[in-house]
């Protein structure tokens, strides 16, 4: 009987991790790329797809300012070090996932770290303000300094690029203007002698100016061309925090946290309109031809005004709680939409089609938040996989709201979102309670979704991605501590049933909540059917129980919706009947606190141990705080495996189902150790877990052993997720009938901010195992079918591409001795081949780089025996007369760039090569060696003619004695 050998993989497919940690951000020209700031590096993110184009390393210090230039081929990274990295981005291909961004200049552009960065619409202009008050502009291109401007006295904290009209549009505009001093402008001291240059600029050229804020308030404008400050506006008394430029308007716009945004005229410096917007200003911009500006601030909220007329356009918005503060505004000319980005480390991007359209003196609703990024998700709490066909990821992440993402295609939602929204795209924000959310869980249909919170309620939520639809439709009241476990039913009704037909409008028969107040409750929301209600229900507990003796960590609903378990901190896992709330059994075992228990799925074979067996009453699963995994029966209750491996707490279980693999593995294979399969025409099911050490393993409770570890994080694993949360493929069945668009087995959610998307690979890896041992024994029957044949040429090239060394060095020893053996001395045939062997000589002139690489590798090892020194020195030979040195001094330049694939090719070239001579270097001293030891011989030889000491034994004729020393040399030799 065979014995069929199945090991379970996954891959870590996807992975969703923070993309804005805080700080800068820039955008180009064309709204796609967007850099951002992460730690101690920088992102450049592809806004239409989500992916993560390309990582920016920092020199691990926190990152003080981005920018990237409006086409996207540079990005700036500055940070508190006081350096400035330069990065290349190669052109953008819409397919790309990814783009290799080059790092081609670092420089100190600034004694203080830089605060501020802007580059000019060309992309050729950087410049840069310091903390130190003095302002650099760099040839991106070049890295070098163009100019330097000194003249703030504190620290620079914005920076605009723009260009003037030409004199002439100055002249038809006021020619009475032409060279009158700008009223109400000051100027320092030094300044004066400019005075008359303030307006009088050539009329063949357009200026490029250089505007700049400080944090006294001040604003300078600096002309590049004549390097000189031409204008020094100071009406803010508080810093200025963002600087625009409208060409339409002819006007600079200042916003500063004294609540104020000024604007100014570029054509006289005089202040055209002062505009109280009553919040402190942290970014500000104009919107492209147009007299309107967007500003934002210490409210959360993007308004919108109407420069020429000093009111706002927007209608009135109450203001956002502290950490919504809007820190930063990024918009380019002429995109339909900007970014605001928040304190609260998210983005969100408002749509601009209404501006267009706008009368003047109307009022317009606030502008429409078409997207919302959430740069950062803090811990990952818990999370379910949630939406009929499963295509969107529900998050708890220590905060008070529930983020629901996109992490497949679906058909599901609205026309213009469902088809086309990106991996990790958020879908919505489920916002109700007051504190964290700890705990989350989603029935059968993936429509109903309940949250428990440190705000001590309980919510559930109806989500209906078709109308895009998601709202909450009970709260339950009545714990007196918070709730740290929920559970809903996750068996399906019965088909024929209209709960099972319509689940959007049948909410889940029961939920069971379980709190610090050390009690459990069961609410019945079946009942619970009005829909039109405006205001969420809000039901009373069915029957209250004390539970345990510490917090309650964890609960679960049986297939059969009979019994529930409950796992505590006290060290036990109490089974509970589902319809009065009595105790039917307890759990004991676990040295440490319960963390999480899951029932398994229906129908799972019954196993076999030293411990017991289990029965059709099911099995349970737990994880605890003593580092240990156990399965128990429902039979009797008692534990019939242990696993072992986490260094660390286990803080959440999950069944698997199995692979379509190991589900038409042979199941009649005999199972070795303490652990037995006695159903084996059934799918068995795995068991994952993970651990505060960061990883999640995956377990077989019929063979007892670790099947795989997972390692993709970096802090605890808090949350497992499947598509199939009771672990088997048939327990769970969408509503809708099309086939479920997510890919992935397993998601696992860590402290690390990260989710990780795991695929089931086992399939995948047993075939490709498979097929290339399959393709090794054909080669390798190619290669012996070779040999045999005496083709050597066939048979090098191929055990070259195999790296069989020993096989190759039997080939060249063969080849080489069996035309030493047919050819004579004189044979033309040997003096027209270099080895001797004009096979070998054709499959040597032949090698491409790789190849070449790899048989010098070969010769460097076989050149340090002296057994097999002759082979090597004979293909030596043969590859110096065939191969110009260039070709050597080639590979051993790129062989310091890059390192060999092979283990056995690992060192570089230079040092193959100086192996090589070394070793020919020794083999060369020991020939000469014998040589010298010969003349000693034919010394001794020449004495032994006259018979001295041979007792006058005759040698023989001197011919004979010739002879006798001839062969006595070359033997020595």
């Amino acid at each position: 009987m065979s014995k069929a050998i199945v090991k379970t993989t996954f891959e870590a497919s996807r992975t969703l991790r923070p993309i804005y940690t805080g700080g800068s951000t820039a955008l180009d020209a064309s709204g796609r790329l967007l850099v951002t700031s992460v730690g101690e590096n920088a992102l450049v993110v592809d806004l239409e797809t989500g992916d993560q184009l390309a990582q920016l390393d920092g020199d691990g210090e926190v990152i003080t300012t981005v920018a990237i230039t409006p086409s996207g081929s540079h990005a700036i990274i500055c940070s508190r070090s006081m350096s400035m990295r330069i990065y290349t981005l190669p052109p953008f291909d819409d397919l790309a996932q990814s783009v290799e961004a080059e790092l081609v200049r670092t420089l100190k552009p600034h004694t203080a770290p830089v605060v501020t960065a802007a580059v000019d619409p060309s992309g050729t202009l950087l410049a840069t303000g310091g903390a130190d008050g003095s302002i650099k502009v760099w040839d991106i291109r070049g890295g070098y300094a163009t100019h330097t401007f000194y003249g703030h006295g504190g620290v620079v904290t914005a920076l605009c690029f723009f260009e003037t009209h030409t004199q002439e549009d100055f002249d038809q505009a006021d020619p009475k203007k032409k060279k009158k001093k700008a009223k109400g402008k000051v100027l320092d001291d030094e300044d004066e002698d400019m005075a008359d240059d303030i307006v009088v600029v050539s009329s063949s050229t357009i200026g490029l100016r250089l505007a700049s804020g400080s944090e006294e308030g001040k604003v300078r404008v600096w002309d590049l061309t004549k390097r000189k400050s031409i204008a020094s506006l100071d009406s803010h008394v508080s810093v200025v925090r963002a600087l625009s430029f409208s060409a339409a308007e002819n006007a600079l716009l200042s916003a500063s946290r004294d609540k104020t945004v000024i604007v100014w005229d570029v054509r006289t410096w005089k202040t055209r309109r002062i505009i109280p917007v009553l919040e402190s200003v942290e970014a500000a911009a104009f919107v492209a031809d147009s007299g309107f500006c967007m500003i934002g601030g210490e409210n959360g909220k993007l308004r919108v005004w109407d420069c020429n007329r000093g009111s706002e356009v927007t209608e009135d918005q109450e203001p956002g709680p502290e950490f919504e503060a809007v820190v930063a505004i990024q918009y380019s000319h002429g995109l339909p939409f900007a970014l605001s980005v928040h304190a609260d480390q998210t983005i969100r991007v408002h749509n601009l089609d209404t501006l267009s359209q706008l009368q003047p003196g109307l009022k317009i609703k606030p502008l429409e938040i078409i997207r919302r990024i959430s740069g950062n998700d803090d811990e990952i709490i818990d999370l379910a996989y949630v939406g009929p066909d499963r295509s969107m990821l529900a998050l708890a992440t220590n905060t008070e709201s529930i983020r629901v993402v996109s992490i497949g295609q679906s058909e599901d939602g609205p026309s213009d979102q469902g088809k086309d929204r990106f991996f990790g795209a958020d879908v919505t924000h489920l916002e109700g309670h007051d504190d964290i959310i700890i705990c989350i869980d989603v029935d059968w249909s993936g429509h109903w979704l309940a949250t428990g919170a440190k705000d001590n309620t309980a919510r559930l939520w109806r989500l209906d991605p078709q109308n895009a639809s998601y709202t909450c439709f009970a709260i339950f009241k009545g714990h007196a501590e918070s709730l740290g476990a929920i559970s809903l039913p996750r068996v399906p009704p019965a088909p024929s049933t209209p709960a099972y037909k319509d689940p959007l409008s049948h909410p889940p028969s029961f939920m069971l909540t379980g709190s610090q107040d050390r009690t459990i409750k069961r609410w019945d929301c079946g009942k619970l059917t009005s829909l039109k209600s405006s205001e969420p229900h809000t039901p009373k507990a069915i029957f209250t129980r004390k539970a345990h003796e510490k917090d309650i960590n964890a609960l679960d609903v049986n297939p059969a919706s009979t019994l529930f378990a409950s796992a505590s901190q006290d060290r036990t896992v109490k089974i509970w009947s589902t319809e009065d709330g009595s105790v039917a059994g307890i759990l004991r075992g676990h040295k440490r606190g319960v963390w999480s228990v899951r029932f398994a799925p229906k129908d799972t074979p019954i196993i076999t141990s030293n411990s017991g067996t289990s029965t059709s009453r099911g099995l349970i699963v737990t994880g605890s705080g003593d580092k240990t995994v156990k399965i128990w029966s429902l039979m009797d209750y008692s534990c019939l495996l242990t696993f072992e491996g986490h260094s660390n707490s286990v803080l959440k279980v999950l069944w698997l189902p199995p692979s379509e693999l190991s589900s038409n593995a042979n199941e009649d294979d005999d199972m070795e150790g303490a652990v037995t399969q006695t159903a084996t025409s059934q799918a068995r099911p795995l068991v994952a877990s993970a651990a505060a050490d960061g990883l999640v393993k995956i377990w077989s409770p019929y063979t007892g052993e670790l099947e795989t570890t997972l390692d993709n994080h970096e802090d605890r694993v808090w949350a497992l997720a499947s598509p199939t949360p009771s672990g088997s493929r048939g327990d769970v069945k969408p509503s809708s009938s099309r086939t479920s668009p997510c890919p992935f087995a397993l998601a696992s959610g860590s402290a690390d901010s990260t989710v990780t998307f795991w695929t089931d690979t086992t399939s995948a890896t047993h075939t490709a195992t498979v097929t290339a041992n399959a393709e090794r024994i054909e080669q390798d029957q190619q290669l012996e079918n070779y040999i045999r044949a005496g083709a050597y040429r066939e048979a090098i090239t191929l055990a070259l591409q195999l790296n069989h060394p020993r096989r190759l060095l039997t080939l060249f020893t063969s080849a080489i001795d069996s035309a030493d053996e047919a050819a004579s001395e004189d044979s033309p045939l040997k003096e027209a081949s270099l080895t001797g062997n004009a096979s070998i000589d054709q499959v040597l002139q032949s090698l491409d780089q790789e190849n070449l690489r790899a048989l010098l590798v070969r010769l460097r090892d076989w050149n340090t025996n002296a057994r097999t020194s002759r082979v090597s020195q004979r293909i030596l030979f043969a590859l110096f007369r065939m191969y110009p040195a260039s070709t050597f001094v080639e590979l051993a330049s790129s062989g310091l760039k890059k390192r060999a694939r092979d283990a056995h090719s690992a060192a570089a070239m230079k040092d193959i090569l100086h192996a090589l001579a070394s070793y020919t270097q020794r083999h060369y001293r020991r020939v000469e060696e014998l040589v010298d030891e010969s003349y000693l011989v034919e010394w001794v030889l020449a004495e032994m003619d006259g018979g001295v000491g041979l007792g006058g034994l005759n040698l023989g004729s001197d011919a004979d004695q010739d002879v006798l020393m001839l062969g006595a040399r070359e033997e020595k030799v």
